[in-house]
């Protein structure tokens, strides 16, 4: 379940607690968790309503100005579904990007980690090419890094997403950036001595 930047901001702010969404099949359940950039959201219901049924009131608890704006924003396909959340807390990996003392062992467990990513790849190892490019590139936006390696934008945001996984990365408005780990650790190893995937 995707918000935009304002939502994320809104939903730290306590103003905005459902969303509605057009799915085949919902993407998120009753009594689970969803990481965001705002935190971990905890969802308390999702239910399957028809589009009369979303009221100005309920539109407004979920950022828009009135029912005719919510309707207007969903997609014409699948059914119509209110997820009701409320923000239980910080997401774990802003705290795990944040450090930027890594232990031996620390570092040995991101090697594993990177390799295991690499190994699972059908388009060979990427990992530490993907660090490297952010690090040269920040903010440059996902489509233009994606074509620099020859690759298509959505898996590799799927890619960058598991480096975020790692605390390695951090998305911005346009593009990413290393986080302080990140750079951590990419820093820690020179040309010669990066691991070889």
């Amino acid at each position: 379940m995707l918000f935009t930047h304002e939502d994320l901001r809104r939903i730290a702010a306590g103003e905005i607690t459902v969303a509605f969404r057009r799915w085949r099949r919902p993407t998120v359940k009753p009594g689970g968790a969803l990481r965001t950039g705002a935190g971990v959201l905890a969802i308390e219901s999702v239910d399957v309503i028809d589009a009369e049924q979303v009221t100005d009131a309920e539109a407004r608890r979920a950022g828009r100005r009135d029912r005719a704006e919510v309707l207007a924003g969903l997609r014409d396909d699948g059914l119509l579904y209110r997820v009701e959340f409320r923000l239980a807390g910080p997401d774990p990996r802003i705290a795990l990007r944040k450090r930027v003392e890594l232990s031996r062992d620390e570092r040995s467990e991101v090697d594993r980690r990177l390799r295991r990513l690499d190994a699972a790849s059908r388009h060979g190892p990427w990992t530490v090419q993907v660090l490297r490019l952010i690090a040269d590139r920040p903010a440059t936006r996902a489509a233009d890094l994606a074509a620099e390696l020859g690759r298509e934008k959505a898996a590799f945001k799927a890619d960058v997403r598991k480096l975020k996984e790692l605390g390695l990365t951090e998305s911005l408005e346009v593009g990413y950036r290393l986080s302080p780990r990140g750079r951590v650790y990419l820093g820690g190893w020179g040309d010669e001595q990066l691991p070889r995937r």
